[in-house]
C-alpha cells in the first residue's frame, strides 16, 4: 500500500507565520563560572510545515541538545521555542508532557520499544498513555504501509533491527503529531534497511505533509532532507537546501575544520 492511500482525519493547523516550529535566540549553558560549557549559543530557526529538516554537526556541536530543547525534553537557559504558534518555554513539566503527547512524535536510534509488548501494542502505546482510542482504519493502513502488519503480534525480540525501527516509526506517527523528531534513526541499521527507513520518513513528509526534523551524522540520510542545518560550537554555521550526499560530506568537512 502506498503512503498516498493514507489520509489524516485531523491535520495540525500551522501558526499564522507558516512555521510549525521556531526557536529564537536559544542558548543552553551547563555549569557555572570558569567551568561552564555553552552547548548552544543564540540559535534561531524556523521550520516550515511538511518539510524534512536535517541537523548535522561534529560531536559536541550541540545538535542533540538543540533537538531535545525543540521537542520540549529539555529547557533552554535563554531564548524561546514555539510549536504551532504556542510558546512552550514557560510551560511546567505537566504542560510539556501533555504537549508532547498531542503534538510531538519521536523516533530514537535505539528504538525504545517495550519488550513485553507486541509490535502493535508498542505502536498504540502513546494513545494508551494519553487515554485516546485508536482510529482502527488509520492503524491498519499505517501498519501495512511501514511493513509490519504481518508482525503485529511479535514482540521486539522476535523482530529484526529494521522491523523494530519500523515499529518505532509507526508509533511516532500514530498520534498524527505536528512535528516528528528522529534522533539518528538509521544509526543501528545496515545500509539497505537504512534506505528503507529513510524512504518511509521521506514519504511521510511528501505524502502525509508530516513535518520532520532529524539529527544525523550520515550524509546519505541528510541528502534526503529539504534543508540541512549545520551546527558548530553551539551555533548554526551553515544552512543549505537539497544537497547530494557528496555535497553534504564536503560541508561537514568544512564545518568540522572550523
Amino acid at each position: 500500500m502506498s503512503m498516498l492511500q493514507l489520509t489524516r482525519r485531523e491535520t495540525p493547523v500551522p501558526a499564522a507565520s507558516g512555521y510549525v516550529l521556531s526557536a529564537a535566540e536559544v542558548s543552553k549553558r551547563y555549569g557555572e563560572g570558569d567551568s561552564h560549557v555553552d552547548a548552544l549559543r543564540g540559535v534561531s530557526l524556523e521550520i516550515e510545515e511538511a518539510r524534512l529538516t536535517a541537523i548535522m554537526g561534529p560531536s559536541g556541536s550541540g545538535k542533540s541538545t538543540l533537538m531535545h530543547i525543540l521537542a520540549g525534553l529539555d529547557r533552554p537557559s535563554a531564548g524561546s521555542v514555539s510549536i504551532d504558534g504556542v510558546e512552550i518555554t514557560p510551560m511546567n513539566d505537566s504542560q510539556l508532557t501533555l504537549l508532547r503527547r498531542a503534538k510531538i512524535g519521536f523516533v530514537f536510534q535505539f528504538f525504545n520499544l517495550l519488550p513485553m509488548l507486541t509490535a502493535e501494542e508498542n505502536v498504540l502505546l502513546p494513545l494508551s498513555i494519553a487515554g485516546r482510542k485508536p482510529d482502527g482504519e488509520w492503524l491498519e493502513q499505517l501498519l501495512e504501509t511501514v511493513g509490519i502488519a504481518d508482525r503485529r503480534r511479535h514482540r521486539p525480540a522476535q523482530l529484526s533491527g529494521g522491523q523494530q525501527q519500523r515499529v518505532a516509526l509507526a508509533r511516532a506517527l500514530v498520534s498524527r503529531p505536528s512535528v516528528l523528531f528522529a534522533d539518528e534513526p538509521t544509526g543501528n541499521l545496515d545500509s539497505q534497511t537504512s534506505d528503507d527507513v529513510l524512504r518511509l520518513l521521506r514519504d511521510s513528509v511528501d505524502e502525509l505533509s508530516q513535518t520532520t526534523v532529524i539529527v544525523t551524522h550520515d550524509p546519505h540520510a541528510a541528502a534526503r532532507a529539504d534543508r540541512i542545518l549545520f551546527l558548530a560550537d553551539g551555533q548554526i554555521v551553515k544552512d543549505v537546501h537539497e544537497s547530494t550526499a557528496a555535497e553534504v560530506l564536503a560541508a561537514m568537512q568544512e564545518v568540522s575544520g572550523r
